[in-house]
């Protein structure tokens, strides 16, 4: 009787014998996953400065640098890497079906975000802010757009937040990205587009005669590397390689190579909480 009480128990410890004996980690983790060399990555396609697939095929930005860090982290070099598209309204569906291993794609950490995924970090901090066309002089601020269009994507609260706080005059419209967004500002189907300063900085350092920013970021958002909910080996191992990536300076330098041309004040990293 004794032995088969002893039974379970005995299973399990040869269970973590076995696992310790491959020198592997379980396959639902970060570290299990990139043993293998290789690592799927969710970010945005269409943020310059931020992510952005160029026309050659290249993948560029902050969030890209970050993401790269943190697979070399993990042993996984930049051509294990396969990078996929994650859109605002996809990124807890990628991660719950495990198409990726984890999202660095502008992620702004919530606490209702916070019931579906983990999140390591923060790796940065930004506000949300406007983008109007350079000729524009009517738009100041948010509550200067009563009466006018204002776009975000789809599953964004950006725009759903000026209207509740600023303009309920404003009338919102919804694309599927923010470049389509920016596409319908310079057509004159939009007013002004709205998400976090850093993503529209982007646009303004590729188009500085047709676009600007105007007034001061109205919000707190604060961006993490989003991951299985269950992986808090994972969580802890990623925040752990943001703060080297802080300590090493490579933070501050992947910053300016993306973000120093676009004329927005450089923020301090900020302090690494979610561990």
């Amino acid at each position: 009787m004794l032995f088969r009480r002893l039974l379970p128990a005995i299973a399990a410890v040869a269970a973590l014998a076995s696992t310790a004996a491959c020198g592997g980690a379980p396959d639902d983790t970060i570290e299990g996953k990139a043993e293998d060399g290789g690592l799927t990555i969710g970010i945005r396609f269409d943020q310059p400065g931020m992510a952005q697939r160029r026309l050659d095929g290249k993948y560029v930005g902050f969030d890209v640098d970050v993401a790269k860090y943190v697979a070399q982290q993990f042993g996984v070099p930049e051509a294990g890497i396969t990078w996929k598209e994650a859109r605002s309204a996809d990124r807890e569906k990628l991660i719950a079906a495990g198409e990726v291993d984890f999202v660095v794609a502008t992620y702004s950490i919530t606490d209702r975000r916070k019931e579906q995924v983990a999140f390591a970090g923060p790796y940065f901090q930004t506000g949300q802010g406007l983008l109007v066309r350079y000729t524009d002089g009517d738009i100041t601020g948010p509550e200067a757009l009563n009466g006018k269009k204002l776009c975000s994507v789809t599953a964004s609260t950006s725009a759903q937040k000026v209207k509740s706080e600023f303009a309920q005059g404003v009338q919102l419209v919804e694309y599927g990205q923010y470049s389509d967004c920016v596409t319908g500002l310079l057509a004159g189907n939009v007013d002004a587009v709205t998400t976090d300063q850093a993503i529209l900085a982007g646009y303004v350092a590729e188009n500085p005669e047709l676009l600007k920013l105007v007034g001061q970021p109205f919000t707190t958002e604060k961006y993490g590397v989003g991951l299985a909910k269950s992986d808090a080996r994972g969580r802890s191992d990623v925040s752990a390689a943001i703060e080297r990536m802080v300590a090493s300076g490579e933070w501050r330098l992947a910053l300016e190579r993306n973000i120093g041309q676009s004329g927005v004040e450089l923020p301090d990293p900020p302090q690494v909480t979610e561990k």
